[in-house]
């Protein structure tokens, strides 16, 4: 089966189109494999990264996000008889979901419920499912906080979307979706960032204190002259939702405590002002935390400014401040009860003393925290010599060069 054509598939992915029409055409392949000659038409999810705003999308805060270069890709067709198939490349078994009986589906974890719990969130929601065929594919790195589940929600997000609503599903409607799934079927306490950085495409401004929006900022390390490189420390985030939990709700509890349900209904000087009762009554590590939120979501602000201001660079600035907070206030880079165990802080520091010997760049915690990944801005005729340093300490495999890309989930059409 033939691919979308290279001017098609430059708009979204650049100079890269070459290499993205080759993995399409390895996906035609185990399509025509896996369901015979068809017509499917081709769609894409990217990956996402936290710029500025860790763990603050939960209490009503603000985050500075985008959508990177790492992509998860799909050949889908429409079927008539209302069965969901996915075969989704590295699995034994495909995903299968009746649209007719989702409610047979164990809930609990897995592919198959997130899949069921997306296509219940999207009939909730007054929009309209069917069956489909698809093979899927990712370079999204898994369990590594740049979120690969997300992006495999806004992947099928987006084929439901095209095959059977006109296109008409709003971005923030997608990210609600992809909540629900994990919420209720999953059983993870995930906020709406990462399906919202995953869907929209560019760098873009979240603010969740009524709900969700968002808004477009113009900003990439592109123009700044630099790269995003993402370390995998090598510790995954399977086996940590306790931990990740522990975040928002230790910082509701702060709120609870000062009469309110999430930070953004109080202030800074409203904790300040009840540390002595809140130690008591929420711990030494709730509060803060508590501060980590208000402090974040005033960097995220200030970015604001100084992009509008044309001082792009002050936001490296920023970023080294964001991870500094999440190592130190929020305490989300080392898993409780297991010091043996630092993987993202010895990144950081390793990363660190690179910077301070080239006098440039930013680093920080990136995604939940605990385990996974690390992310490195640097000038771009400093990339690859990060890329053998860091490498001799993690390996060159756990090292992934990408950048933000301005198309989030898409229909790349047919051939």
């Amino acid at each position: 089966m033939a691919v979308p054509s290279q001017d098609a598939l430059a708009k979204v992915y650049g100079a890269d189109a070459e290499r993205a029409s080759e993995r399409l055409r390895a996906l035609a392949a185990r399509y025509e494999e896996a369901f015979g000659a068809g017509d499917p038409e081709y769609f894409t999810a990217s990956g996402r990264t936290e710029i500025i705003g860790n763990h603050t999308d939960h209490n009503g805060g603000k985050i500075l996000a985008a959508s990177i270069t790492m992509d998860s890709i799909a050949a889908a067709e429409r079927t008539d008889d209302g069965v969901v198939t996915i075969w989704s490349e590295g699995y034994p078994e495909a995903i299968v979901v009746d649209t007719a009986a989702i409610d047979e589906v164990p809930r609990g974890g897995g592919s198959t419920a997130l899949v069921a719990g997306m296509l219940e969130a999207a009939v909730e929601r007054g929009f309209r499912v069917g069956g489909f065929n698809a093979v899927a594919s990712s370079e999204v790195i898994p369990s590594a906080g740049v979120s690969s589940s997300a992006s495999f929600e806004m992947l099928v997000c987006e084929i439901v979307n095209h095959l059977y609503n006109d296109d008409a599903i709003d971005r923030a409607d997608y990210a609600r979706i992809g909540q629900h799934a994990e919420n209720v079927w999953w059983g993870k306490a995930s906020g709406l960032m990462d399906q919202m950085a995953c869907a929209v495409g560019g760098t873009i401004l979240l603010d969740f204190s009524h709900g969700v929006s968002y808004e477009r900022v113009d900003f990439g390390f592109d123009e700044l002259g630099c790269d995003l490189v993402i370390v995998n420390t090598g510790k995954g985030h399977a086996d940590l939702s306790a931990e990740y939990s522990s975040v928002p709700n230790e910082m509701h509890a702060v709120a609870e405590a000062l009469g309110v349900k999430n930070l953004c209904d109080t202030s800074e000087d409203a904790v300040l002002a009840h540390v002595a009762e809140l130690r008591e009554r929420c711990g030494d590590r709730a509060v803060l935390r508590a501060l980590h939120y208000f402090e974040e979501v005033g960097r995220v602000e200030e970015a604001e400014r100084a992009i509008a201001a044309g001082e792009k660079g002050r936001v490296l600035d920023l970023i080294t401040a964001s991870g500094r907070s999440s190592w130190e206030w929020l305490q989300n880079a080392v898993v409780p009860g297991m010091p043996e165990e630092q993987p993202i802080p010895l990144a950081l520091a390793l990363t660190e003393l690179y910077l301070r010997r080239i006098g440039a760049g930013a680093c920080r915690l990136h995604g939940g925290g605990f385990a996974g990944v690390i992310m490195c801005v640097l000038p771009k005729a400093e990339t690859a010599g990060y890329v053998d340093y860091i490498s001799g300490y993690f390996g060159r495999e756990s090292v992934y060069l990408t950048n933000i890309r301005q198309t989030g989930a898409a229909c790349l059409g047919r051939a």
